[in-house]
């Protein structure tokens, strides 16, 4: 099985996927005071099939019950990533508005293409100790990260990512892809975009490498060994100190996947998580994943099954597999890309080994 990563290394390598950021960062913005939040919108113009996994003990969500394979609704027309906690849900009526005002959602009446209800599931982020707790992202954010959804966009403390912390230093915005080049999945792709804010650790405090970078080694993200009085500054930093926190994000591919199978897509991804967070999946974290398919990708020769399985299992096998590598990289590259806010020190500060 040989596969690449895709042309920008992002999730919208996956045709069919734009993403948008909304931040409002004050350059004097501390621990309770200025603004320092943001959110981040997955936009899929003509919808995707999509579903969710949540493992997180303390999730904040919107319309994941409405994702479960069982259920009628089988597409979505944008994911909301966010920060403010629960308050940040609002962002999501600013991308319904945005999406309503473009004709993009499930249309409900024949005779009046305008009437149309989009379907924006959703996610967030604990990040109300960061800068101003009465300052977080509403609806006018929304739209405006919707707007600005193109192929092209930042990464680290950007949207949803300008709050975040992983463990004791500065989250953010990673993405990550891979393009599939033989085998049952040649020619599709998979992609993941990541908002990490853990309270579990993301580097090794033995060697200051991310957890993350030991499936393709330190040399894959172009870091060198870190020295020891680094190592100790960065150990020696005070713990999160919050009980609420949560790694969000969405897996993407090309492939024509139905429900069920992009459930599965979205359970494998967090392995992504397990291997660049330690613990993931916390009481303390509200872990969830969405996972979408586009169905963009011409599909290759089929590979004979017994009747008993689903025509598309080696297929999908390839997706899983690749979903959890492209988390894990975006993880890292979350990591790696993240400036400091608010006084969080961020990794390259603290190892400037990137």
């Amino acid at each position: 099985m040989n596969s690449a990563a895709g042309p920008q290394n992002s999730i919208t390598d996956v045709t069919g996927v734009l993403v948008g950021h909304q931040h409002s960062i004050d350059p004097n913005a501390t621990l309770g005071s200025g603004a320092a939040t943001g959110c981040t919108v997955l936009r899929v113009p003509g919808g995707a099939t999509a579903s969710v996994d949540v493992r997180g003990g303390g999730p904040g969500t919107r319309e994941t019950d409405l994702l479960d394979p069982g259920n009628t609704v089988r597409q979505v027309n944008a994911v909301l990533l966010t920060g403010g906690s629960a308050y940040g849900l609002a962002a999501a009526d600013g991308v319904m508005r945005w999406l309503e005002e473009h004709g993009e959602g499930i249309p409900m009446d024949p005779a009046d293409p305008s009437r149309v209800v989009p379907i924006v599931p959703g996610a967030v982020i604990f990040d109300l100790p960061v800068g101003d707790w009465h300052i977080r992202p509403g609806a006018d954010f929304g739209f405006l990260a919707a707007d600005s959804a193109q192929t092209e966009f930042a990464r680290g403390s950007v949207g949803a990512g300008v709050g975040a912390r992983a463990g004791s230093i500065k989250g953010g915005v990673g993405t990550a892809s891979v393009r599939f080049t033989d085998g049952p999945a040649a020619g599709i792709t998979v992609g993941a975009l990541i908002v990490a804010n853990p309270v579990g650790s993301v580097f090794d405090p033995r060697t200051g490498l991310p957890w993350g970078a030991g499936t393709d080694g330190p040399e894959h993200f172009g870091l060198r060994p870190v020295t020891a009085d680094r190592l100790t500054a960065a150990n020696a930093l005070p713990v999160k100190g919050t009980v609420l926190n949560t790694t969000i994000g969405a897996v993407a591919t090309d492939a024509a996947l139905d429900p069920s199978a992009c459930r599965r897509l979205a359970t494998t991804a967090h392995d992504g998580i397990a291997r660049a967070i330690r613990p993931a999946h916390s009481p303390l974290d509200g872990d969830t994943l969405f996972a979408l398919a586009t169905g963009t990708a011409v599909p290759g020769p089929g590979f004979p099954l017994p009747p008993a399985f689903p025509a598309d299992l080696l297929i999908l096998d390839q997706l899983c597999t690749a979903a959890a590598v492209c988390v894990e990289r975006a993880i890292v590259d979350a990591i790696l890309s993240a400036t400091s806010v608010a006084g969080i020190p961020s990794y390259t500060d603290l190892f400037g080994n990137a």
